[in-house]
């Protein structure tokens, strides 16, 4: 047990997905794993493990914003022996190139934040495991044609607001720096995987359109992201 978990170590698998909303992760449960058991609910951040394209997998909330993901990623990879962790998030897209429903492969996180700072990471910007990068590549590549929405790998903004003054980003200026959308956490779980020495990587379905300012429901978002379950589940066959 740790802190914010209660499983025993032995009911958490070596590979972790993680979403921030619990209903996201229940739903991608009910519908890819098999002989799967609830392993963990504190907080309600609800943590299951089961079976994925036969691998022993284990599907984990980790709430919202760079402090929270950075608490439950810490605890399963030091105190779990967590070997790689997979965050399946929303985010808004800063550029038109980007539509609603399109999957965004994080090869790149910046932050506005100083969260580095306490992994001895003095730098903005972090990158993800380089082999679990390589893999979603190429399992992107190799099923864009079967999948409704594009596939595109970019740098990606992991902000510590949500909410702001207006105009307090100024999105032309990322854009012009190759940054395509924003989130809140892949910063914080890039930076601790390094700091650990383990595995992480960020898939990102645009939820939000900030230049065209349109948005998806509250009920897709907790499900309708067929296009990044399907990466997902293909990243994880090949791991």
């Amino acid at each position: 047990m740790s802190a914010h978990i209660t499983s025993k170590k032995e009911d958490i698998a070596k590979i972790v997905l993680m979403a921030g909303d619990p209903f996201r992760v229940k739903n991608f449960v009910e519908k890819h794993l098999i002989d799967y058991k609830l392993v963990n609910n504190v907080r309600n951040e609800y943590g299951y493990t089961g079976m994925l394209n036969g691998k022993r997998v284990s599907v984990f909330s980790h709430g919202m914003g760079l402090d929270s993901i950075g608490i439950y990623a810490y605890e399963l990879f030091d105190q779990y022996d967590v070997e790689h962790i997979i965050r399946f998030g929303s985010a808004g897209s800063y550029t038109n190139d980007l539509e609603l429903f399109d999957v965004v492969i994080a090869e790149e996180a910046f932050t506005d934040s100083n969260y580095g700072l306490a992994y001895d990471n003095k730098s903005n910007y972090v990158k993800p495991d380089a082999k679990l990068l390589k893999i979603a590549k190429e399992q992107g590549e190799i099923i864009k044609n079967k999948v409704s929405n594009n596939i595109v790998s970019s740098t990606i903004h992991s902000s510590q607001w949500f909410y702001t003054k207006p105009n307090f980003f100024n999105i032309k200026e990322f854009n012009k720096k190759g940054i395509s959308a924003v989130e809140m956490e892949a910063y914080a779980l890039y930076t601790i995987a390094n700091y650990l020495g383990k595995s992480a990587l960020t898939l990102l379905t645009i939820s939000d359109h900030l230049v065209k300012n349109n948005s998806i429901s509250v009920k897709e978002r907790e499900g309708n992201f067929d296009t990044m379950f399907t990466l997902l589940n293909e990243i994880v066959s090949k791991i």
